[in-house]
């Protein structure tokens, strides 16, 4: 007696082996936009949220904001020096501008991009940017120096978790890095 049960035959495996492989760099590919999706919208790992404006109404407490200013070391640092402001205390709610300063010390033009995070990692979620030089690439030429404005704001909310109650200082940190070369765009005319 003979099994009646049809078997996949050893192409369509083959064809589903490849599909599960094709799937799985496809989610490769995609999983640092996503992540960095996921990080902006929800202020994971220290991702401080992007608004259009402050709420316009304050709260009772007063937090004090430090900034924090790096440049990336490596085989091919970009030779800039760049400060942060000194501390300021802001009451919950209260949209405030600071600037940090980069100059160019090298003796070509050097363009960077910025990363950054907040920290306690808790407070992230409740630390507010509206304007920020971290959406673009900066560009110094030889001996330049610029303020880079970033107006933020602390969300009232973190008066209501119980969970932020020990914080008093939250940290706003950036490190800038040489920007990656642009390439040329495909979808560009050619001559």
């Amino acid at each position: 007696m003979t099994d009646a049960t049809p078997r996949p035959s050893n192409a369509r495996t083959a064809l589903m082996a490849g599909g599960i492989v094709v799937g799985m760099l496809a989610l490769a590919f995609a999983s640092v936009p996503l992540y960095r999706l996921f990080c902006q919208i929800t202020g994971f790992g220290g991702t401080p949220l992007v608004a259009d404006a402050a709420p316009g109404t304050r709260g009772e407490r007063i937090v004090t904001v430090r900034f924090d200013a790096n440049v990336m070391g490596g085989p091919n640092p970009l030779p800039w020096r760049f400060e942060g402001p000194r501390p300021v205390q802001v009451q919950v709610g209260e949209d405030r501008l600071i600037h940090y300063r980069a100059t160019n010390r090298g003796a070509v033009e050097a363009t960077g991009t910025a990363t950054f995070n907040v920290t306690p990692l808790k407070a992230a979620p409740y630390f507010h940017k509206i304007a920020c030089f971290c959406f673009t690439d900066q560009a110094l030429a030889p001996g330049e120096s610029m303020d880079m404005p970033v107006s933020f704001y602390v969300d009232p909310a973190i008066e209501k978790d119980v969970n932020l109650r020990d914080v008093t200082t939250i940290t706003l940190s950036y490190t800038f890095h040489r920007a990656a070369p642009k390439t040329a765009d495909a979808s560009a005319p050619r001559n």
